[in-house]
């Protein structure tokens, strides 16, 4: 077994949790990225030199989609993550001696809106719309490789928290400036998993040599706009939180160059798989969750 470890598109906050986490478990991390300091999308000779021999190949790459939905953003999310995808199919194909497993990053939002039941591998109703095509595009790229002797699993990821950045930072300033109230109607659900949690399931994924496929990965305790709105003001010690009706959050997305549908979207995800698998999380609830990420503020 190599010590090796390559993680494309390493450079963003879950990237760079993985890669400081890896390094001090004893693994050699190599990153692709955009970036001239690391290796390069268009360097296909060293992107399968860094694979050759390499245990794990993790690809988080992909285009922010905190952005307008113009079709410019549009066409880079979806080529920023089939296209890197594919040229990372290809030079594993290239490899003599390919890493053992290939994870490919998804995500939750795969999923329709729902407020009526929770969504699992197993019998969650795909959903329709920009977000949910650029994810059915995602995985069917992942999905076309034939890799004998590599395994793979796409993780439908859910809403990361984390202490190092991503969402957590624009909670915390709408509650710290008092409009920590709910967003929209506040039943629509929030599924979420720590990023100590996410590591873990990788670390779990690679030591289970059995399991492929697609795996949920959220905390088993979904909660709902509002209790995760009145758990984060309680948290900083904030009574007062001002709603944010969805016609304001219209008018705010525009401006902040976004999409209300990060916010309004219900994503009732259940990670069923990896608990029938015996997973167990370190942060199952959310204010276990909030308790480690507030910690540092």
């Amino acid at each position: 077994m190599s010590n090796k470890v390559v993680i494309a598109g390493g450079t963003g906050f879950v990237g760079q949790y993985l890669s400081e986490k890896l390094t001090g478990a004893g693994y050699h991390v190599k990153i692709i990225s955009r970036n001239d300091l690391h290796i390069t999308w268009h360097d296909e000779d060293r992107i399968v030199e860094a694979l050759e021999g390499s245990d794990l190949l993790i690809n988080l790459a992909g285009k922010s989609v905190n952005c307008r939905y113009h079709d410019r953003n549009k066409k880079d999310i979806l080529e920023s993550r089939t296209t890197t995808t594919e040229i990372l199919g290809k030079a594993l194909k290239a490899c003599s001696n390919p890493p053992g497993l290939w994870i490919n990053s998804s995500t939750a939002t795969i999923y329709r809106h729902a407020e009526d039941r929770p969504m699992t591998e197993y019998d969650g109703d795909i959903g329709s719309g920009f977000s949910v095509e650029v994810a059915k595009e995602w995985e069917r790229s992942f999905f076309s490789f034939d890799l004998p002797n590599t395994r793979q699993a796409a993780l439908r990821i859910a809403i990361v928290l984390g202490s190092g950045g991503g969402v957590m930072i624009p909670y915390k300033n709408l509650v710290k400036f008092g409009l920590g109230g709910i967003q929209g109607p506040g039943t629509q659900m929030f599924s979420w998993i720590h990023i100590e949690d996410l590591y873990r399931i990788i670390l779990f994924i690679h030591e289970r040599e059995e399991l492929t496929g697609v795996f949920n990965c959220s905390s088993p305790k979904p909660i709902t706009n509002r209790e995760l709105m009145s758990v984060l003001r309680a948290k900083m010690n904030k009574k007062i939180g001002l709603p944010s009706p969805g016609w304001m959050l219209g008018i705010g997305a525009v401006f902040i160059r976004t999409e209300t549908e990060l916010i309004l979207k219900s994503r009732w995800v259940i990670p069923e798989r990896l608990l029938n698998e015996g997973f167990t999380f370190s942060f199952p609830t959310i204010s276990e969750a909030l308790d480690e990420v507030l910690k540092s503020r």
